[in-house]
């Protein structure tokens, strides 16, 4: 059953899915990658073993996005463009009856604020339109989210605490960079920290939950509670919930240079004047900061992330944490992207495969936990991220 797909996003995730897209042709007999700037498409193009087309679009501009679309008539839209564009390529997959998948949910460009609500909203315009949007499928959201249900599904009569950690212990040798798009990283990290407990929602300030968490093949890191997107669905979409908690890692050296740059304002997303003209710090930072695409070929080390899980099942306590090991440098060899991307990408192009093959199917607009987790965990690693389950002690809490 193979299908044509239009990929939205030429960065470190749309090189990946590219990639992984044109490895599958069983699947993906035609594949048309469009951004902005149609170079960045071409170049990745270059480095596959098989012809694909290419293509610009203002992702930005609804009808631009509706007009590529009906010229390349795909089978379905995989966005990895910016969270920023959300809504308007949602809009244009609707009014063309394209099925539709991404990796991150809406941020809105003037405001440090991400959230679901609003593309959450299209559910009864997709649902009357009998179309599908499946919603954060990436690793975390994503396959984070997918650990979960499959834990639900499988292990769980229910699940009353979840902590999602993530873990970068790669090194690029720079003094300070992102490993994905530097604008959307450091105004997740700047924001208050925020976590669901007994049916509401609780705030900290940026950075001020830390804790030690000793990683497979890692080793110990501090970790940092961030409010992430995948808690906005899963406090909704777990049977039981009581308590979920995001944490990632961060260097004291990368803490050190992002607070001396928000301290003279550089993360800011208010306009300034400069030379007559009105520019926004943070947009300034990210032109001068390491290309995260670029990192692949001197990014050294592992990536861990995965869940613990804590609930109860038959009437007993248990505790399982269920991981992803991924190699910076394996990445680079396979796709030319290191981990970071290479996380994200995966999960997407094996949630476009499931959507393609009717596998994943439905009416509606769908974070990636309401759908059958299964399939998806049967695959992910074949696919190139493989996991492992791993009991714990249901008695010893790792992180309190």
């Amino acid at each position: 059953m193979s299908k044509k797909v239009l990929i939205i996003g030429a960065g470190g995730v749309g090189g990946v899915v590219t990639h992984k897209c044109a490895q599958h042709p069983e699947v993906f007999s035609e594949i048309c990658l469009a951004s902005r700037n149609e170079g960045k498409c071409q170049a990745i193009a270059a480095q596959l073993d098989r012809p694909i087309q290419t293509a610009q679009v203002d992702a930005d501009n609804v009808d631009d996005l509706v007009r590529l679309i009906k010229d390349v008539q795909p089978d379905l839209l995989i966005h990895v463009a910016l969270p920023y564009q959300d809504l308007t390529i949602m809009e244009a997959c609707l009014r063309t009856g394209v099925p539709y998948l991404d990796t991150a949910n809406y941020e809105h460009p003037d405001e440090a604020k991400f959230e679901y609500q609003e593309q959450w909203a299209f559910q009864e315009r997709y649902q009357e339109k009998k179309l599908m949007a499946t919603l954060g499928c990436g690793f975390d959201p994503g396959m984070t989210n997918i650990y979960c249900a499959w834990g639900q599904k499988n292990h769980f009569d229910e699940i009353h605490r979840i902590d999602i950690l993530d873990a970068n212990g790669g090194d690029h040798g720079y003094p300070f960079a992102t490993n994905f798009n530097p604008e959307i990283n450091i105004r997740e990290i700047t924001a208050n920290g925020r976590y669901w407990e007994k049916g509401q929602w609780k705030e900290t300030p940026p950075l001020s939950e830390k804790r030690v968490f000793d990683f497979p093949e890692i080793g110990p890191k501090d970790i940092y509670l961030l409010y992430h997107e995948e808690l906005e669905s899963l406090c909704q979409n777990i049977k039981g919930l009581e308590r979920i908690r995001f944490w990632m890692t961060f260097s004291e050296k990368y803490l050190t240079h992002l607070k001396v740059l928000e301290n003279v304002g550089m993360t800011s997303i208010e306009p300034v004047k400069f030379e007559d003209k009105e520019i926004i710090p943070i947009q300034f930072l990210k032109t001068i900061l390491p290309d995260p695409a670029s990192l692949g070929p001197r990014t050294k080390g592992k990536t861990n992330i995965g869940v613990i899980l804590d609930g109860v099942k038959d009437g007993k306590r248990r505790k399982i944490y269920i991981y992803n090991i991924c190699d910076h440098q394996e990445c680079y060899k396979e796709v030319q992207s290191q981990a970071i991307s290479y996380t994200t990408g995966v999960p997407a192009t094996t949630g476009a495969m499931l959507m393609l093959e009717g596998i994943w199917e439905g009416n509606g607009v769908f974070n990636v936990e309401q759908l059958d987790p299964d399939p998806f965990m049967e695959r992910i690693g074949p696919m190139g991220l493989p996991w492992q389950m791993v009991e714990l002690d249901p008695e010893k809490d790792l992180l309190d």
